[in-house]
């Protein structure tokens, strides 16, 4: 039996997104002595946090949960000449995340909040687009114009035609749709943000589109 005629090309697309969203990414820790202590402390904390953000109009099923754990804390102590570790506590470490439509105004006032609360957690700050099956589908349509363009051109040159698509491979990989202009932010540094007597931080922060790229690989018969 004959092999069937066919020609294997990958298209490349690549698109520009303008990010609409913000993302703040909260991480709070605190240790305690007692294992259940630690996780009814960081019940607490969470509660405390939508408390804080609801002020700003977000419901408390905004605040998503990204990771959770609970970690033993040892120390070590030296005893008859040798070193010896124990159990000094537990330590909780949540990471959270909050978006919404970008608004610079709003998210002042946000971290403001945040760096000024008792938890004293860890936030980040990343954009984002509010409907990425949109723009994965773009790249995708981009991706496979640019297979049939180069299948053409070689079709062409080899002197044969191109006949039915027979297969298209994707890869279905998870698209990187975020970016970050500002690194983690501790609260020594977010406290000097503001003046004194302020009650938001002054941020004109205007993120880059964010630039993806994928590939298609494209089958075609020949003849």
């Amino acid at each position: 039996m004959n092999n069937p005629r066919i020609i294997r090309v990958t298209g490349r697309g690549q698109i520009k997104a303008r990010p609409d969203m913000t993302r703040i990414t909260i991480t709070m820790e605190r240790m305690r002595k007692d294992y259940g202590e630690v996780l009814h402390r960081s019940g607490q904390d969470t509660e405390y946090l939508k408390d804080i953000l609801s002020v700003y109009g977000f419901a408390r099923s905004d605040l998503k949960t990204l990771s959770f754990n609970v970690d033993t804390k040892y120390e070590s102590y030296k005893e008859e000449g040798a070193y010896r570790q124990r159990l000094v506590g537990y330590t909780y470490r949540h990471i959270l995340k909050i978006e919404f439509d970008s608004d610079n105004e709003r998210l002042e006032k946000v971290l403001y909040a945040l760096a000024n609360c008792p938890m004293k957690p860890e936030f980040r700050i990343s954009y984002t687009v509010k409907d990425p099956e949109a723009a994965r589908n773009e790249l995708l349509g981009n991706a496979v114009t640019d297979a049939g363009k180069k299948a053409a051109v070689l079709a062409a040159a080899a002197g044969v035609a191109l006949e039915e698509i027979q297969s298209i491979d994707y890869s279905w990989g998870e698209l990187n749709l975020e970016v970050h202009p500002m690194g983690h932010i501790f609260m020594e540094d977010a406290r000097l943000m503001a003046a004194p007597d302020d009650s938001s931080y002054h941020l004109d922060i205007e993120p880059d589109d964010i630039t993806v790229s994928d590939t298609v690989t494209v089958i075609w018969g020949i003849s």
